[in-house]
């Protein structure tokens, strides 16, 4: 009894801290002069609406009310009932069942490497891995990833490296492309460190 009580005192606690975070986001987002959602769903509007998209990570799901497409909104906890709860690294979504995987400044986790093989496992085959991260996260002169480190361990996993984005001033878009077929080497990915981000108030 007193293992399980801790067990949903831990729970609480994570998504407690989520909600937190998620709060700080849109205060700190609200200064940006473009956000990387609406970059993605125009990217999404120059394509065919038929496409499916799993939105990892979707926050207020901003991106499934502003295209046309099927999307499947997903995040930790939400009180949008549009939105499935869950862990994103054990979704409900079928094996190659979307075209298209989103992760919007989401890949906060120490475990995010669980989170992009979720998202290989339900892509179709050449369905496409959007990346929009923080650009201090990919910046190794201070403490961020390797961006091309982080890039091999995604190619690794069963991805072409379509496009780097590193022209706005406070995030990275990352595009890549599932392959048709997957050749394991037998090798484990080395994930880099995707440091946490610093919270600044203005």
């Amino acid at each position: 009894m007193k293992s399980f009580t801790l067990a949903l005192v831990k729970k609480h606690w994570t998504i407690s801290r989520k909600t937190q975070n998620c709060l700080t986001w849109k205060e700190q987002m609200s200064h940006w002069p473009e956000l990387p959602v609406n970059i993605i769903v125009k990217w999404l509007k120059e394509r065919s609406s038929s496409l499916i998209v799993a939105d990892f990570g979707c926050g207020d799901a901003r991106l499934a009310k502003n295209v046309k497409n099927k999307v499947f909104s997903i995040d930790l906890v939400s009180n949008d009932p549009s939105v499935i709860s869950c862990d994103m690294s054990n979704t409900p979504l079928r094996p190659s069942s979307v075209d298209v995987a989103v992760f919007c400044l989401s890949l906060m986790g120490t475990n995010y490497a669980s989170y992009l093989k979720e998202a290989c496992r339900v892509l179709k085959p050449s369905g496409w891995l959007l990346i929009a991260e923080v650009k201090s996260r990919f910046d190794p002169n201070n403490g961020g990833a390797d961006p091309n480190m982080f890039s091999k361990a995604v190619c690794e996993m069963g991805f072409t490296s379509a496009l780097k984005d590193f022209s706005n001033k406070m995030f990275v878009l990352l595009y890549f492309k599932k392959k048709e077929n997957k050749s394991s080497n037998g090798r484990e990915i080395e994930w880099p460190e995707l440091k946490p981000c610093i919270y600044k108030r203005r």
